[in-house]
């Protein structure tokens, strides 16, 4: 396990910057492809000096951003209809597309933000606000700040743990599910509110 955490480190330092943009695009996108393993040995080399956090964070949240964007625009031009009948080609499932309209019919605009922070919504939020013609603004502000803090955590487990992978692994786990109740706590919080829709 160690030597496969080695070549991923010693991979995202060679490709630096752009290489942490690219695997967050795709993750992001319709590729299936986990964010852990660019943005914790980013982390991880931020610690070492051989890489800026800042850097590093904006390039993963800049890729997210980007990837999100390109379901967008599919859905937005594509439309639903499409998007069922062909989306199995770019390994997209129609219960899938279900799902994710789902949740965004039920928490509005705003579950862009949320979406990110949410494991199997995460990277296909996108495609209902795009068949729903979100507006633009409002759709890449949430975007980036729930991939924001997304990246964040994951630049600080890398930061801190390093490229210990039995370290990382129970702490992902933990956090993922701290992450999870703070989203519930926020989502009751503001459907609670007079003013939400």
């Amino acid at each position: 396990m160690n030597e496969i955490v080695n070549w991923i480190v010693e991979a995202v330092g060679a490709m630096g910057y752009a290489g942490i943009f690219v695997m967050m695009f795709l993750e992001s996108s319709f590729f299936p492809f986990p964010s852990e393993v660019a943005m914790i040995p980013a982390g991880y080399l931020a610690a070492k000096g051989e890489m800026s956090l800042w850097g590093a964070f904006l390039a993963g949240a800049g890729g997210s951003l980007a990837g999100a964007l390109f379901n967008y625009v599919l859905g937005h031009r594509l439309g639903r209809p499409f998007l069922l009948k062909y989306g199995h080609y770019i390994l997209l499932k129609p219960e899938t597309v279900e799902k994710v309209e789902r949740f965004f019919e039920k928490y509005g605009p705003v579950s862009t933000f949320w979406g990110r922070l949410l494991p199997g919504i995460r990277q296909y939020i996108s495609l209902p606000a795009g068949i729903g013609r979100m507006s633009l603004a409002s759709f890449s502000i949430y975007t980036f700040l729930g991939a924001g803090i997304w990246c964040g955590v994951l630049l600080g487990l890398g930061y801190f743990f390093g490229e210990n992978e039995e370290q990382i692994r129970p702490v992902l786990h933990w956090l993922i599910g701290g992450v999870l109740l703070v989203v519930v706590y926020l989502f009751y919080h503001y459907r609670k509110r007079p003013d939400a829709s």
